[in-house]
């Protein structure tokens, strides 16, 4: 989020009065060093790459930060992807105020984690929203909005990369407006709001017998790349693999409607579902490391590339598979 808003900014004619990495609130004095040398950030080398000011302090609430924009007189603070909770002695001290941009359509999805809980419940679009910040979280009017289709097979590290591109042309579309004519902010509608607070964990080890297939599949893309799911099996864990999982059809299924998903591309395998208990492993392979659960809605995921949790024992993820025994 952080290098769009510096290219945006760059790209708008923009004065770039400082840039204020997160990493610093988080990481001090010689591990900031070696991270900075050994996992070099995009946001950090296009600093360096433009040779922009770094704001070096510990937190956008100290005394020293609010001295640097006083002396900078800076006219807008943008804020992006930031964990602290910026108060109002800080949002309030620009000309213009405190941009914060957010990866929802406000006042939806307000919280920390739209990319996953957007994916979670189904939502077919979503967006990215530029608004004021105030002293409530993700609640400040809104000055500029970009919308998103999600797609199937979107997992949230998909949608999150669309969401930065999204940001980066709404950055760029405010930076040149704020230059040339009035924007008028608009008050969110409050009637409209969700806010969903941060993930519950325990959602990564999936439950076969009393989640559907949609849910489960929608859990797996939606956590990745931040908590990987796992199938649980004895005392044995299998990670899965996000882009390699297939809803199985129902016999039900017309041949036409087989062939649409098809053409287009959804994340469903054409094989009829096999009878089977909530839970139950109902086809298996050693050599593509596959097992096929069903799912508390008769339907089943099949799931290829499983590895086990263990650096010792991956490597016999596909024995252990075509070990494992099938009911007859």
């Amino acid at each position: 989020m952080l290098a769009n808003m510096i290219e945006s900014a760059r790209e708008s004619g923009v004065e770039i009065a400082g840039v204020f990495r997160y990493e610093r609130t988080v990481i001090s004095g010689i591990n900031l060093l070696f991270h900075d040398l050994f996992q070099t950030s995009h946001d950090l080398t296009l600093i360096k790459k433009y040779n922009l000011p770094e704001v070096k302090c510990k937190s956008a609430n100290s005394e020293e930060f609010r001295n640097y924009v006083l002396k900078t007189n800076a006219d807008i603070i943008m804020v992006g992807t930031w964990k602290e909770k910026i108060k109002k002695e800080t949002f309030s001290m620009p000309k213009i105020g405190t941009v914060n941009i957010h990866p929802s359509l406000l006042p939806r999805y307000r919280g920390p984690n739209p990319y996953m809980q957007v994916i979670l419940r189904g939502e077919k679009k979503t967006g990215v929203t530029l608004h004021l910040m105030d002293e409530n979280l993700d609640t400040g009017a809104i000055l500029i909005q970009k919308e998103i289709d999600i797609l199937p097979s979107d997992t949230g590290k998909e949608l999150r990369e669309r969401a930065f591109s999204a940001a980066r042309d709404a950055a760029g579309e405010f930076f040149s407006k704020i230059q040339s004519e009035v924007i008028i902010p608009i008050k969110q509608n409050e009637t409209r709001a969700t806010y969903f607070g941060n993930i519950d964990e325990t959602i990564k080890m999936l439950d076969f017998k009393t989640k559907s297939a949609e849910e489960l599949y929608a859990t797996i893309r939606a956590l990745h790349p931040w908590l990987p799911c796992y199938i649980t099996i004895g005392k044995h864990f299998l990670k899965v693999n996000p882009y390699k999982v297939k809803i199985q059809t129902s016999e039900s299924k017309t041949m036409a409607e087989a062939l649409y998903n098809t053409i287009q591309g959804n994340a469903e395998d054409e094989t009829p579902e096999t009878s089977g208990q909530p839970g139950e492993i109902i086809a298996k392979d050693g050599q593509t490391r596959s097992l096929t659960i069903v799912c508390k809605d008769g339907r089943a995921l099949k799931m290829d590339g499983l590895k086990l949790w263990g650096f010792f024992v991956r490597p016999f993820t596909g024995i252990f598979i075509r070990n494992l025994k099938l009911r007859t």
